[in-house]
C-alpha cells in the first residue's frame, strides 16, 4: 500500500483537508446536482481574484445547433504573440466558466496572453462527444478569429479534450502551436503503473475515473474512440509539440509518460514531468502549497514558450 504519509508534505494535507473539508472523497455518490453545487462552493472558496491588469469578458461562440459560452482574458500589456484556449477540469460533468475563473485570469496576467476558456456541455444532460465537439468548435472559432497561433491548455478533464482536439486537428491549414496537458485524463491502461499504485490516492482514485466515464458516456463502451480517448490512437505523428505535467499522487499519473513515449516514438516533440509529493487538483494549491507554487510557474513557462514556438525541454 501506498504510504502517502510519507509522499506527501504537510503544506500538501493541509491543501487536501481543506478540499475534503468542502468536496468530501464520496462526493460521487451525491445526485449530478449536489456534486455540482459541491464542486462549485469548494472552487468558490479557493478562487484568488483577479490579477492587476485583468479584465475578462463573457459571451457565445455562435455553433449551428447552440451557442458555446466563453470567457476571454486580456491583459492591460497584452502579449500578441498567441493565444491560449483553456478548458477546464471536472470530470466531464462539473465545472465552467467560474469553476477556473481564476486560473485563467493568472495565466493570462504571467503570460500576457489573450485566454479563452471554454463553458463546454457536461454529462450526463449532454452525452460524448457534446464536450469534444464544443471545445473543437472553440478551437475552430479561435483559428478564424486571431491571427496569431492558437495554443491549447488544459487540467484534468480539459487535458484530455485539448489533446482529442489535438488530434483531430492535424491535417487542417490551422492546428494548435502546442499544447499544456496538465494532470489530464487520457484513459490509458489502468492495469497498471500508476492506476495501481495510487488507485487510492487522495483527491482522485480509479473509482472517481470510472463514475466520470461511465457518466460522460452513458455506460456504453467507447473502446477505440480517440475522441474519448486519445491514448487509443493508432498514429501519434504530426501532433503539435506537448508538455505533460502531472501529480506524483494521482492514477492518472501514467497517462503522462504514456502519451509523451508516443509522442517521441512518431518522431514529435513531447515533455513530461511529474510533480513529486502532489495530487489531482493542486492548481488551486498554487498560492498556499510551495510545491504547487513551483509547478504553477512551470506550467506558466510552458504556455509562454509554447506559444512563442520555441521547444526549450
Amino acid at each position: 500500500m501506498t504510504d502517502y504519509k510519507t509522499l506527501i508534505d504537510a503544506e500538501t494535507w493541509a491543501f487536501i483537508e481543506r478540499t475534503n473539508s468542502h468536496y468530501p472523497p464520496d462526493t460521487i455518490d451525491y445526485t449530478i446536482a449536489e456534486q455540482r453545487a459541491i464542486y462549485d462552493r469548494m472552487c468558490w472558496e479557493f478562487f484568488a481574484g483577479y490579477p492587476q491588469g485583468v479584465t475578462a469578458e463573457t459571451t457565445v461562440i455562435a455553433a449551428p445547433t447552440h451557442d458555446i459560452p466563453i470567457r476571454i482574458y486580456r491583459n492591460a500589456t497584452p502579449n500578441p504573440a498567441a493565444m491560449v484556449l483553456y478548458a477546464h477540469g471536472g470530470g466531464f460533468i462539473l465545472g465552467g466558466l467560474d469553476s477556473h475563473d481564476d486560473v485563467c485570469a493568472e495565466l493570462c496576467a504571467r503570460t500576457g496572453y489573450e485566454v479563452v476558456s471554454v463553458d463546454y456541455r457536461l454529462a450526463p444532460e449532454h452525452l460524448h462527444p457534446a464536450a469534444f465537439d464544443d471545445v473543437l468548435g472553440a478551437f475552430e472559432w479561435a483559428a478564424k478569429t486571431y491571427n496569431c497561433p492558437v495554443l491549447l491548455c488544459g487540467d484534468s478533464a480539459g487535458g484530455n479534450l485539448c489533446a482529442t482536439v489535438s488530434h483531430a486537428t492535424r491535417g487542417h491549414a490551422r492546428k494548435p502551436i502546442g499544447q499544456v496537458l496538465i494532470y489530464a485524463g487520457l484513459f490509458g491502461d489502468r492495469s497498471k503503473g500508476s492506476y495501481v499504485t495510487h488507485a487510492e490516492a487522495p483527491m482522485l482514485t480509479v473509482r472517481d475515473i470510472e463514475y466520470y466515464k461511465h457518466v460522460r458516456t452513458g455506460g456504453v463502451d467507447r473502446t477505440g474512440d480517440i475522441t474519448l480517448s486519445p491514448l487509443a490512437d493508432a498514429d501519434f505523428a504530426n501532433l503539435p509539440p506537448t508538455v505533460l505535467i502531472t501529480a506524483e499522487c494521482d492514477p492518472l499519473s501514467s497517462d503522462g509518460e504514456a502519451y509523451r513515449d508516443r509522442i517521441l516514438a512518431a518522431g514529435g516533440r513531447a515533455f513530461w514531468f511529474e510533480e513529486p509529493g502532489l495530487v489531482h487538483g493542486y492548481l488551486r494549491a498554487r498560492h498556499t502549497v510551495g510545491r504547487a507554487r513551483a509547478s504553477f510557474t512551470g506550467i506558466v513557462d510552458a504556455v509562454s514558450a509554447l506559444g512563442r514556438g520555441d521547444w526549450i525541454w
